[in-house]
């Protein structure tokens, strides 16, 4: 009989996302153990983009560098794509990281992997989950690996294992879906003529063809076929099924050889009804999959982790209020939503019938505006998001994202992201105005905050703000009861603390 092992939490799917929650639990103190399927991580070329709020978010948690908020000033542009027309930029507060960052998912989940393991996290690779039980106290899991079965007692287990998440399935969690209305097939090539295909992006009258260079390696090649979908997206393609594809959208022959990486897709999304059964949550693919154009898929997923992992840990610690785990569902199930529609209005207006042709130009116009680039880009880039109020009395502030600003305080120069990466949420007070009533009223609370003095800001019309960890305010002074927006968020006073470990 195998004996179990009991832990706090269970992440069932060592990629980036997983990885990254394990790195924050374990930052926090929770016993954390991660099963990942795969030896190792896998250099398939996948994600590359990470967009403005995602590193914003991590930047706040010291996975990304920021600039120095006292020396930055305006705004930052990146040139994107919508839907694969040109013209769209990307704006961030110059005190913020790139709003597009480019870098490659085996890297990040290399540098989350590696900041779990120097936090305690104990990662088992060529580990498949095989059982999965809830129970009214914990959670039963039972996973093969290289040297047998091992069982798992968790107060939690997160589902971070993938678009075929067993998680999900075992947990019978229902999903809304979206068919499949496109085909589509990728892959990295060698090209018999390296001038046959520039990279870029190429619409005929019969589909896209996506070109990248892949830095010596070769060309990394997406096709787009809105002619049919696919009848078995799980088939292995060939190299011959490639070439065919690409030619026939081409209008010509492109020849290519010494094929890696090739695969089927399309663009079926899917959207799981909700995020958190008891004590199974779902973050990353395992909750929502969608075609890839905009580079939103990684972005989103990682945004799940960081909401979800300040939230959990706090759960697990009892210094949560009790209703706080169910806030991730509650934002972070719309962020999805909000992507697979504009995903689905991306691969629609991408249709190459010349009856679009005077849509795609309208939209071209709006990419010119200021207006229409801005609201496009800020959507894209999730820096639209606003949380739902959890005040009974809300301030227009509530919700919202504090991007970095430059703070005197008593003990010197720093900013908002700086004050972020201990992990606790802060309450940033200005001036001498009601100061002492907010620092009061949070007394109670006090070994779970972070309470900071700091000159008036004059971007921040407010005496006083509540902070997330994530970022993200919670409560201001011209809105409702310090008290009880504390309570929304918190227990009461508790034994423990939920501080980082550095």
């Amino acid at each position: 009989m195998v004996r179990p092992i009991r832990t706090d939490v269970v992440v069932v799917g060592g990629g980036p996302v997983g990885m990254l929650l394990a790195a924050e639990l374990g930052g926090y103190g929770v016993d954390t153990w991660v099963l990942e399927q795969e030896a190792a991580t896998s250099e398939r070329p996948k994600a590359t983009t990470l967009h403005a709020r995602t590193t914003q978010s991590l930047a706040r948690r010291g996975y990304v560098p920021a600039p120095d908020a006292s020396s930055a000033a305006g705004t930052v542009s990146s040139p994107f794509h919508f839907a694969g027309l040109p013209g769209l930029h990307i704006s961030a507060p110059a005190a913020e990281p790139e709003p597009v960052l480019k870098r490659v998912q085996a890297d990040l989940e290399r540098l989350f992997e590696g900041r779990a393991r120097s936090r305690g996290v104990r990662v088992l690779r060529e580990h498949r989950m095989t059982e999965l039980r809830q129970e009214p106290d914990g959670v039963r899991v039972v996973a093969e690996g290289p040297h047998g079965t091992s069982v798992y007692e968790a107060a939690y287990v997160v589902g971070a294992d993938g678009a075929r998440s067993s998680v999900r399935e075992q947990a019978g969690m229902l999903c809304d879906t979206f068919p499949a209305t496109v085909s589509a097939m990728m892959g990295l090539v060698r090209l018999d003529d390296s001038g046959a295909l520039q990279a870029g992006w190429h619409r005929t009258p019969r589909g896209w063809v996506v070109a990248k260079d892949a830095s010596g390696e070769g060309m990394h090649i997406r096709t787009l076929n809105f002619a049919q979908t696919h009848t078995d997206r799980g088939l292995p393609l060939a190299l011959d099924e490639l070439r065919r594809e690409t030619s026939q959208i081409m209008g010509r022959e492109i020849g290519m050889s010494a094929p890696r990486w090739l695969s089927r897709f399309s663009d079926y999304a899917r959207l799981a009804r909700r995020y958190r059964d008891g004590r199974l949550l779902l973050v990353g693919d395992a909750a929502h999959v969608h075609f890839p154009i905009g580079g939103q898929g990684l972005s989103t997923g990682l945004l799940d982790a960081l909401n979800l992992a300040w939230k959990l840990a706090s759960t697990v610690r009892g210094t949560a209020s009790g209703s706080l785990l169910d806030s991730y569902d509650a934002e972070r199930r719309p962020a999805a939503e909000r992507v697979i529609d504009n995903v689905r209005a991306q691969v629609s207006l991408m249709h190459p019938e010349a009856r679009l042709d005077s849509l795609r130009s309208l939209f071209q116009g709006l990419l010119a505006e200021d207006r229409g680039g801005a609201h496009l880009g800020a959507m894209i880039s999730a820096q639209d998001t606003v949380l739902p109020a959890r005040s009974a009395s809300s301030s227009s502030w509530e919700g919202r994202f504090l991007h970095n600003i430059a703070l005197t305080t008593r003990s010197g120069p720093t900013d908002v992201i700086t004050l972020l990466r201990e992990g606790r949420m802060l309450l940033l007070l200005f001036g001498a105005d009601c100061c002492e009533q907010h620092e009061k009223a949070a007394q109670e609370w006090a070994h779970l905050l972070r309470v900071v003095r700091a000159e008036p800001v004059a971007s921040v019309p407010c005496s006083a703000l509540l902070v997330r960890p994530d970022g993200y305010i919670a409560w201001a002074s011209d809105g409702g009861s310090l008290d009880e927006t504390l309570s929304a968020y918190l227990a009461g006073p508790a034994q423990g603390d939920v501080r980082p470990v550095r």
